[in-house]
């Protein structure tokens, strides 16, 4: 499938049975994408998350035919994104306020400093924690996580540096993917705060 086609004709060729033209969109928006949502996030992880919410929406949608925003795929991914991002926050970093009654609660004795200090060690111990499950994974699969979460290559850069197609780059991905949660869960780790 070439590059040079405009998202308009993706869209129009994924939404008339084209599994590929969607691959086309996710590769060519990818980093543009995840830059933004990191930007808001400061979260790999929660980033990439994200990311695939993002375009399990964009897939869904595409499906049902309730696409309209011809010529303007970009921002309307976007605009999905950002209200995932939103609802991201309403749901999981509302800040405890403060109420007027006689009792209050350790958190509004808790500065914001604090807070980001056990956060940052809750999540220096899952790093830690992860990066010794991803060395017990095949080389191949721990070399595409390294350079997809570590590096931020794109599939085609791992697939050029690594020597195999764009499908079997993602296709180890995948399993390094299912493989970690594996482990995770055999190791009863908490990867939310």
């Amino acid at each position: 499938m070439q590059l040079d086609i405009k998202d308009s004709e993706l869209v129009s060729n994924y939404m008339n049975g084209d599994e590929r033209a969607i691959e086309v969109l996710i590769n060519r928006h990818n980093a543009r994408l995840s830059g933004f949502i990191y930007s808001k996030l400061g979260d790999r992880e929660l980033t990439e998350d994200i990311f695939q919410d993002t375009f399990m929406k964009v897939i869904r949608t595409l499906k049902r035919g309730a696409y309209n925003e011809e010529g303007k795929f970009l921002p309307w991914v976007m605009r999905i994104a950002h209200n995932l991002i939103i609802d991201h926050f309403r749901k999981h970093n509302r800040m405890p306020t403060y109420d007027s009654t006689d009792s209050f609660g350790v958190f509004s004795m808790l500065g914001d400093d604090e807070l980001n200090a056990e956060r940052q060690i809750i999540k220096d111990q899952i790093d830690s924690d992860l990066a010794k499950m991803i060395k017990q994974l095949p080389k191949d699969q721990q070399e595409v996580l390294h350079m997809r979460l570590y590096k931020d290559m794109s599939f085609k850069e791992i697939s050029e540096n690594t020597g195999v197609s764009i499908n079997t780059a993602l296709g180890r991905m995948r399993y390094a993917l299912i493989n970690l949660r594996k482990l995770v869960e055999a190791n009863s780790i908490v990867l939310t705060n």
